[in-house]
């Protein structure tokens, strides 16, 4: 194990120059409550679609928004199969090889049909404006609603409310590519009741001035700082998604601590050199990555389809060196809580003692 570990940390010192990592660091208090956060797994397939599997797409969902990362071929009925949204803003695309974005014609003439008025934005690596404005005009119609393609570089956030999704420098072949995270911001402290009423502050919005990190002056003279009754800040939710890479410091960095780590296992270790010669990963380098990272969970998508029926051989090698690993399938749901959720625990815990 500790010669795994030391192999793999040469790879990402040589893998300095070429896979930059530029972090990206909350520092604003979250004054939202907190909420739901699930991904649906709606192409699990490398390359190519299967009898059982979708190619790249994945859903996710938080209070009622959804975000969709890829969209490859068929992406519009596994939307429709597992119960995503039309109702979209946003498509994030990890890369422009064919299997993660030829689903994108389609689900924009399925909901102009819908009679959709909304803009839908495009996020992508460099080349994005050209390729998607491309696949969009495909077929004698033509959108009804506006279409706002953006390029990220390696570094940039896209800031929505109390969280951002985050780009960074992924490990593949050919022009330009991402990796995501979906980074909250960090939440207030839990608010002691109990103790405010000992205080004797009325129930109301003195209590809500007092959480939101505001000193108050009470009718009798006395001066109660956040601190009396407010715990410390609690981080938000991380969750990563690579899209096609090799192992990669980039993924490393911004996966530090993160609830859930998506990344690619297109190969067993049986095909090393295969996944070397196509800038992919294997189970087991996905389950390096996860560890160095420190993260809670991970879960391997885009499988070759050699593996399509049969994943034992990937989820083995991954667990051998991180254990709380899944291997997903078409319409997977995850439910990521947040680390001091006792859920969490139990979840993680649970898949580390899977055999």
């Amino acid at each position: 194990m500790l010669g795994d570990l030391c192999a793999f940390a040469q790879l990402l010192c040589s893998l300095n120059h070429t896979c930059r990592s530029e972090p990206f660091h909350t520092a604003f208090v979250s004054s939202a409550t907190e909420m739901p956060l699930l991904l649906r797994f709606l192409g699990t397939s490398a390359s190519r679609p299967t009898v059982e599997r979708g190619v790249s797409a994945i859903a996710l969902e938080r209070e009622g928004e959804t975000l969709l990362f890829d969209c490859g071929e068929g992406t519009q009925r596994q939307m429709m199969r597992y119960g995503v949204s039309f109702s979209l803003n946003d498509i994030f695309f990890s890369h422009f090889h064919a299997d993660h974005f030829l689903g994108l014609p389609g689900l924009l003439r399925t909901m102009a049909l819908q009679g959709r008025t909304d803009p839908m934005h495009l996020w992508g690596p460099t080349g994005a404006s050209r390729i998607l404005k491309q696949a969009a005009s495909l077929g004698a119609e033509r959108p009804t609603f506006a279409l706002e393609v953006h390029e990220l570089d390696p570094g940039a956030a896209v800031k929505r409310g109390d969280y951002a999704i985050v780009a960074t420098s992924a490990l593949h072949r050919g022009p330009t590519a991402l990796t995501y995270a979906v980074v909250e911001e960090e939440r207030r402290g839990r608010f002691n009741p109990e103790r405010a009423r000992e205080l004797g502050i009325p129930e109301g919005p003195l209590w809500g001035r007092i959480h939101k990190g505001e000193t108050i002056t009470l009718d009798d003279g006395r001066s109660v700082p956040p601190s009396a009754l407010v715990g410390p800040t609690r981080s938000g939710r991380r969750i990563v998604i690579t899209g096609d890479t090799r192992p990669c410091e980039a993924t490393v960095e911004i996966s530090r601590h993160a609830d859930l780590l998506v990344h690619e296992a297109t190969f067993t270790e049986e095909e090393a050199a295969r996944a070397r010669e196509t800038g992919h990963s294997t189970a087991r380098e996905a389950a390096l990555v996860a560890q160095h990272a420190g993260v809670r969970r991970l879960v391997l998508t885009h499988l070759s389809a050699r593996y399509t029926r049969d994943t034992t051989e990937l989820e083995r090698e991954a667990r051998e060196i991180f254990p709380a690993t899944v291997v997903a399938r078409d319409g997977m749901e995850i439910d990521v809580p947040y680390a001091d959720d006792p859920a969490a625990i139990d979840q993680a815990a649970a898949e580390a003692g899977r055999t």
